[in-house]
């Protein structure tokens, strides 16, 4: 197999192959979240050509925003039984059906089953945990790193591809720019299909920086329960007071980023005369700055104390969200938005990471992290519907966005309720 090949090559050259799979991941992240944050341009090309409102466009938004969070809690469960490169191809195939077949659409209902249903399933089976996954198989160093390479990957790619796909459909129409999203997610799953493995041994390596005095991990025996896993790992978590407000803090995350930012800014822009290509290009460059927010916010998280890391961002995003509605949509006030706003994107993803490992333990962590995940997309769907029957009833964005904005100063004194972390007990020298 060619990854056998590349190993054997790379290594010559000193390179380990975990790199390969960091290059790899992070190419589907990019283009699997450009699907996800696509359709926030095609929102008014498809109420100019089916005469569909946006509360109806924005309820099939919602279904895939929260099929891709609930999707989260079981997808390490279905990497671990079937293994990281079949899941992923799997997906990847799953969004391109869908994506193809809606080419054809012409009723609503057609909308939700394939942009809300099938493309929600597809984008959860990988969602974050296949960056978590690849970090803790391939990576015994810069483990941290790489996570918060990969989760600034799926972020910025629902930003980044904004103005390519809004030029193209002002100019060939929306088909065309859905077209190329197929196309690249093609050459994402060829890439998948050539280059990634499962785990270092398959390749003949143990994990970066892994020294081997460590035994390795055994894998998950292939009938391992995925629903008993889940689900278990939701009961035990739910009996404790910080899963509840890192739930809820994540359901605000989405609430204020996903569904309501991401959906809704470029048609919100329309409504104040911003032409949708300039709008697109807001977003692109808040995927810019999103990109080195969520790194540094993981370099931060290693030093300080998570719980006013989040504090701030929850605070600082809560007031860029208020401020929006008085910038008079400004070239000046929408640039020091995009800012301000890109770099606390997700920049929560670190800290909430690493408060659930300290809580949960690292065995757990990433499925306890999967139903946190869960919440947000919930957040990201209700605001996604909210915001969209906003426009519908009250001819207008800006309500959703002051609930937003509130919601979020919430959010930051909610973090503050989590307790610090027990310190370890040093015992005493013995006295002679």
């Amino acid at each position: 197999m060619i990854s056998n090949w590349l190993s054997a090559a790379l290594a010559r050259r000193n390179i380990h192959y975990g790199w390969v799979m960091v290059g790899v991941t992070f190419l589907t992240a990019l283009i699997s979240a450009g699907a996800v944050g696509a359709p926030g341009v095609f929102i008014v090309p498809l109420q100019k050509e089916f005469g569909w409102t946006t509360a109806q466009i924005s309820s099939a938004l919602s279904i895939r925003f929260i099929l891709f969070g609930l999707m989260a809690p079981f997808a390490a469960a279905l990497m671990n039984r079937y293994g990281l490169r079949n899941v992923t191809l799997a997906a990847l195939l799953t969004v391109v059906s869908a994506l193809l077949l809606s080419l054809g659409m012409t009723e609503i209902w057609q909308l939700m089953l394939l942009w809300g249903v099938v493309v929600g399933i597809g984008t959860g089976m990988t969602a974050l945990v296949l960056g978590a996954t690849v970090a803790a198989r391939w990576f015994g160093a810069r483990r941290g790193l790489v996570i918060g390479i990969l989760t600034a990957s799926a972020a910025t790619g629902q930003l980044v591809f904004l103005p390519l796909l809004a030029s193209l459909t002002d100019r060939m129409g929306w088909r065309v720019a859905l077209g190329l999203m197929c196309g690249l997610l093609g050459i994402a799953a060829f890439a998948v299909l050539m280059v990634m493995r499962d785990r270092p041994g398959d390749v003949g390596l143990r994990p970066f920086g892994d020294d081997g005095t460590q035994p390795l991990p055994l894998p998950a025996p292939n009938n391992a329960p995925i629903m008993a896993a889940a689900l278990g790992t939701l009961r035990d978590a739910a009996k404790t007071r910080v899963f509840w407000i890192l739930f809820a803090t994540f359901f605000v995350c989405g609430a204020s980023t996903n569904g309501l930012v991401q959906v809704h800014l470029i048609p919100m822009c329309l409504d104040f005369g911003i032409p949708q290509v300039q709008a697109a290009s807001l977003l692109a460059a808040m995927g810019i700055f999103d990109l080195f927010g969520t790194i540094g916010s993981g370099w931060l998280s290693d030093r300080y104390d998570n719980r006013w890391l989040l504090f701030w961002y929850y605070g600082l995003r809560g007031l860029s969200l208020l401020f929006l509605p008085f910038s008079n949509f400004s070239f000046y006030g929408l640039s020091l938005f995009a800012m301000f706003y890109g770099l606390d994107w997700i920049a929560t993803v670190p800290p909430t990471v690493r408060l659930t490992a300290q809580r949960f333990g690292p065995e757990r962590a990433n499925l306890v992290f999967g139903w946190i995940f869960a919440g947000h997309q919930l957040g990201a769907g209700v605001a996604a519907f909210g915001a969209g029957l906003s426009r519908t009833v009250l001819l207008s964005y800006l309500p959703a966005f002051f609930a937003a904005g509130a919601l979020c100063i919430i959010a930051a004194t909610l973090t503050l309720a989590i307790s610090r972390p027990p310190k370890p007990v040093v015992p005493k020298p013995a006295v002679a």
